[in-house]
């Protein structure tokens, strides 16, 4: 009788039970993590593109008042034309006359670099 009462009072998980508990959430995490990380860098990869179509928006805006595209990122940034970079964008206009442009953007913790070809180029990745 009195080992009936002792085992009643018992309360608590087994050592397999937690071993098991622990190996399910190595499991979570062994799918989880690499999946965050795939989505770190798409996101990356997307604020790249964004900006990248924001300047070409900026570099017509630019060619209205001046009848020629912008030769620098830096004349397109700022209140004047609308461009704000993302933080860690490099933007880099390769090439631009009184015709067209070529531009380039990349993140830094991206995995692409995309490129335009205005005016009414689409962007597409390198």
């Amino acid at each position: 009788m009195l080992s009936k009462v002792k085992r009643s009072n018992e309360k608590g998980f087994t050592l397999i039970e937690l071993m098991i508990v622990i190996a399910i959430i190595g499991i979570l995490a062994a799918i989880a993590i690499p999946q965050f990380s795939a989505y770190r860098t798409r996101s990356y990869n997307s604020a790249a593109e964004s900006d990248l179509r924001n300047a070409a928006t900026a570099q017509e805006a630019y060619y209205v008042d001046t009848q020629h595209y912008c030769p620098s990122a830096a004349g397109l940034q700022g209140n004047t034309y609308g461009l704000f970079l993302s933080e860690n964008v490099t933007l880099s206009v390769n090439s631009a006359d009184t015709t067209s442009y070529v531009m380039t953007a990349r993140h830094a913790s991206g995995d692409a670099t995309f490129i335009i070809r205005g005016p009414g180029g689409s962007v597409s990745k390198m």
